[in-house]
């Protein structure tokens, strides 16, 4: 677990260049796993949450904030 607290650097492709997004393993394997489900490559995901997120807000940050809004979007009663 201690191996997972600390970020690490991943490579994504957004518009056609080349950037690094530092995650939490835990952080990371949820998002893949949710590009996933929605059937979407990763950097296509990852260009969607770039595109909705402030200019005062991470990349890093949107993608925690993401992932985090989907498993409390599954736990809230419909």
């Amino acid at each position: 677990m201690a191996d997972d607290a600390r970020p690490q650097k991943h490579s994504l492709t957004l518009k056609g260049h080349r950037t690094s997004v530092s995650l939490e393993e835990p952080f990371w394997r949820a998002f893949k796993q949710i590009a996933q489900q929605r059937g979407l490559p990763i950097n296509v995901l990852a260009a969607e949450i770039d595109a909705d997120r402030g200019v005062s807000t991470g990349l890093a940050s949107a993608i925690r904030l993401f992932v985090l809004a989907h498993y409390q979007d599954q736990l809230t009663p419909r």
